[in-house]
């Protein structure tokens, strides 16, 4: 019998070709929708995590990341022009 190697996802992620909707500045986003934010991996998210770079939140196993701490991420990180 063949196994199934396909990931089953409980939330329906969105096509390369759609935007995710990032209205709210206070939304939760999942690592996924972080890093799909940033333009990076999950991995590096999991790692800003991991060495307590950004704010998140955890509800039971699950970690979630508000929009506007990645925001701050982003300017804190600006370079100011010359």
């Amino acid at each position: 019998m063949a196994r199934d190697n396909r990931r089953r996802e409980a939330i329906p992620q969105a096509s390369a070709h759609e935007p995710t909707p990032l209205g709210d500045p206070g939304q939760l986003l999942t690592v996924n929708q972080a890093a799909e934010y940033l333009n990076t991996g999950q991995r590096f998210v999991r790692r800003l995590i991991s060495e307590r770079r950004i704010p998140y939140v955890k509800l039971g196993k699950h970690v979630r990341l508000e929009r506007s701490a990645l925001d701050g991420f982003i300017n804190n990180g600006r370079v100011p022009r010359q």
